[in-house]
């Protein structure tokens, strides 16, 4: 009987090339954890990861090798047997059999997965259900019984087109084996995992408490790693939608300004991929990424949409009417004129008007015959739809996934491609301090609150 303050220790063990590292990669959420391969028998000792729950270990996992013979295996074990005269329960032939000198030759590599089950509370033994069902697997489970400790199947690769998942139930069922676990590592449900932990806790009833507050932690962490992959991506959102880069109105002029922005918009695209990837614990080379297709910037000043007249002090009530007067006058004012005089008006609007170092310098800039260059909404909408895509593959993705991620932009939600922009992207264009990929970037409380706004809208999106 163990206490409640020891920690779970599970045997991962089965045949050869089954998942067992898969298993324990997407367990412990750790791309980097052993080696998978699909050549037999990659791993050729035993490996060990801890699953934590209120930073102490609560489950203690071992990935062990792979059984290769276990027909001869079996044999061997009916063979010793005879030779004794007597008969032993299944735990005494085990120890006979780790006694004996093919323990350490032969079957060295059974050995392990034997002692180290023995070792454990429990075992798991993975099964990849593209397998057909053979005498082999049958023989294993008759070996790993006799060490009398209780064994979960987890049938792997379910979602397969060739998965046998019905066949192996029925055959595990036969062989007294009824509690099965279906578990994907390539492609796990999003609840697998809590799933996984309230089907053992069925079997393991000393551990019951223990299985069941893992297995709500995993669903409370999951939460917060969305919630916080959602903040990284209105992060980029933001600073994008605030980037403003002043252009002087020839051709040339307009295109270098626009290709400069084009590369800053597409290097903060890859820093937040890049961000997205180590907050799952996944790799740069998991995800290739596409080309964000930036074909040329928005000239639209914004300088007079409701937020920048509330920033210049201007009631909301009364900011259509002043905002349509100020812009027209500006216009009037500029049309023809000098650039000295232009600059006077200049001066005197930033002398006058409040909000001086936002829009004062803005409007003297524009009076000089510079455009502002900013991103279209279109390619702010293709970002968040792409950064929201590719969140839902990382959520359904197992660290044991060697493929590339994909990502469907057939899927994406209505609401990014045709509702209105958020109100927050709204505000930023309106605040080019907000921006790292400018200048003069400055933070403050209510960057930081409109970017956990944006975040929770964004991960709304799709959940109702």
């Amino acid at each position: 009987m163990t206490t409640a303050n020891t920690a779970l220790r599970l045997a991962v063990v089965g045949h050869t090339n089954t998942g067992k590292t898969s298993l324990l990669r997407t367990l412990t959420h750790d791309a980097g954890f052993g080696q998978v391969s699909d050549a037999p028998g990659t791993t050729r000792h035993v490996e060990g990861a801890r699953l934590l729950l209120n930073g102490a270990a609560a489950v203690e996992l071992y990935d062990t090798p792979g059984l290769e013979d276990g027909i001869g295996l079996l044999d061997y074990l009916d063979q010793l047997q005879t030779q004794t005269g007597s008969r032993h329960d299944g735990p005494e032939s085990i120890a006979r059999f780790l006694d004996s000198p093919e323990s350490k030759r032969r079957f060295e590599q059974e050995a392990r997965v034997l002692k180290k089950l023995i070792a454990c509370d429990a075992g798991l033994y993975v099964i990849d259900v593209r397998d057909p069902i053979l005498a082999k697997h049958k023989d294993e489970l008759a070996i790993l019984a006799r060490c009398g400790k209780p064994l979960v199947p987890v049938l792997n690769f379910i979602n397969d087109a060739h998965a046998r998942k019905q066949d192996w139930k029925e055959t595990l069922a036969r062989l007294g084996l009824h509690v099965v676990i279906e578990f994907d590592t390539v492609a796990p449900a999003l609840d697998g995992e809590a799933q996984l932990y309230q089907k053992l806790a069925l079997v393991l009833d000393t551990h019951a408490a223990t299985l069941q507050a893992l297995s709500e932690d995993v669903g409370v962490q999951r939460e917060r790693r969305r919630n916080a992959a959602f903040a990284l991506v209105a992060d980029m959102l933001i600073d994008v939608a605030a980037l403003r880069l002043s252009s002087q109105t020839d051709d040339d002029s307009v295109k270098s300004s626009t290709q400069l922005m084009q590369d800053k918009v597409r290097q903060r695209e890859q820093a937040g991929i890049k961000a997205l990837l180590t907050h799952y614990r996944f790799r740069p080379e998991d995800y290739p990424g596409q080309p964000l297709p930036l074909e040329g910037g928005r000239w639209n000043m914004d300088l007079f949409n409701p937020q920048a007249l509330l920033d210049t002090g201007i009631h909301v009530g009364k900011g259509f009417a002043a905002g349509a007067m100020a812009g027209a006058a500006v216009d009037v004012f500029t049309a023809g004129l000098s650039l000295g005089t232009a600059a006077l008006i200049g001066g005197v609007l930033g002398s006058v008007w409040q909000g001086t170092d936002k829009l004062g310098k803005r409007l003297y800039g524009r009076l000089q015959g510079f455009h502002e260059i900013t991103v279209e909404d279109s390619i702010l909408r293709l970002l968040a739809i792409r950064a929201h895509q590719l969140i839902r593959a990382l959520e359904l993705r197992g660290h044991a996934d060697m493929a590339p991620v994909q990502i469907s932009m057939q899927a994406a939600q209505e609401e990014l491609k045709e509702q209105a922009l958020p109100e927050q992207l709204q505000e930023a264009r309106s605040h080019p301090e907000w921006s790292r990929l400018g200048d003069h970037f400055s933070s403050g409380s209510r960057r930081d609150v409109a970017v956990g706004q944006l975040g929770r809208t964004l991960a709304s999106i799709g959940t109702q």
